[in-house]
């Protein structure tokens, strides 16, 4: 039974994890809608604006693919309509016809600074971290 009590404490933080990671994602989602944008969307440009702070700098597509929670293929279709609405273009490698860059236009750039404040100003997760597990690591529980 003690197994089945770990292994059931495990999957609540798991849940609880993920709820919050949700919830976040929503919030933003609403911030950012009025603006067009959704979370993934802003985590892109967020990432290229600071990866690539000056007009013309450019970004592998496959150095994104670690760093946003998206599959590549759905990167890959999320920087197309980011591209569709000029707010990034994209090129080929030259040195490696694979490879695929990706910049912020002028357009992206000033959205970005735009939503940035917007993006910012969404409220923390409810949540708040009460106890050590005996593997050393944090559960969160949701704040009412």
């Amino acid at each position: 039974m003690a197994g089945t009590t770990a292994e059931t404490r495990l999957e609540e933080r798991w849940r609880d994890i993920l709820s919050v990671h949700a919830h976040t994602m929503c919030e933003i989602d609403r911030a950012l809608h009025p603006h067009g944008l959704g979370a993934s969307d802003f985590e892109v440009l967020d990432i290229l604006a600071t990866q690539s702070p000056r007009q013309g700098d450019q970004c592998r597509v496959q150095n994104l693919v670690g760093r946003v929670h998206l599959s590549q293929s759905a990167l890959s279709r999320l920087i197309g309509r980011l591209e569709k609405d000029g707010l990034v273009e994209r090129s080929v490698c030259a040195e490696d016809r694979r490879g695929v860059w990706v910049a912020l236009t002028a357009k992206g750039r000033a959205v970005h600074a735009e939503v940035l404040p917007v993006q910012r100003a969404v409220p923390p997760p409810p949540c708040s971290c009460t106890h050590q597990t005996p593997l050393g690591s944090a559960r969160w529980h949701r704040s009412s």
